[in-house]
């Protein structure tokens, strides 16, 4: 297995330990992303929920993510793109989520990488639509652009709730915000970035 490219490496190091660290210490309800009506929102919060984690199970599959996807972008793109194309992700999936929680009046806090791993995702398959990638989740080879494709309609029809799973705590839209995230910022890049993008 090839090294870890210096600035994932950081990130997952980063994620594992604030998980473990609040998991010691209270306090990690003042670094998740409150709504904004629910009285609790501070400034940071639109950037220190994606270090935060609901449980190891969580933890374990967006670092996953992180090292799958992300590990080959910060290669191709250098720590500074790279690095910015995870703060558009976090911070468009934070935009959306609290947009979410205002029109259906929630007062739930949200935490997780997993906006930002959206934004890798879509990255990923813009960049190597053709490329067979092997998910765990269905375990079946496919092309990156329609694994892609799969899991941003399964987001939204989830989101939606055209599919209807029962009560779920997952934060769909915000994973729909870091796609966008990302491929606002990739759009940009292509047409005004000082080094294209094939």
């Amino acid at each position: 297995m090839p090294q870890l490219p210096p600035l994932t490496k950081a990130l997952i190091l980063a994620c594992v330990g604030v998980f473990f660290l609040f998991e010691l210490i209270p306090g990690a309800g003042w670094f998740a992303l409150w709504p904004l009506q629910s009285g609790n929102f501070m400034p940071w919060q639109p950037l220190t929920y994606a270090f935060l984690h609901g449980g190891f199970t969580h933890l374990l599959f967006n670092m996953l993510g992180l090292w799958m996807f992300g590990s080959e972008l910060e290669r191709v793109w250098g720590r500074r793109r790279y690095a910015q194309l995870l703060l558009a992700g976090a911070l468009t999936a934070a935009l959306a989520q609290l947009v979410f929680s205002v029109l259906m009046h929630s007062n739930a806090p949200t935490v997780g990488a997993s906006g930002a791993l959206f934004a890798l995702l879509l990255s990923f398959g813009m960049l190597f639509p053709n490329r067979i990638i092997t998910p765990l989740i269905p375990p079946i080879p496919m092309k990156a652009k329609y694994f892609v494709a799969i899991f941003g309609t399964l987001e939204l029809l989830l989101g939606t709730r055209i599919l209807d799973f029962g009560p779920t705590n997952v934060a769909h839209f915000a994973h729909l915000g870091g796609m966008l995230g990302a491929y606002v910022l990739i759009r940009y890049w292509r047409t005004r970035g000082p080094r294209r993008l094939r």
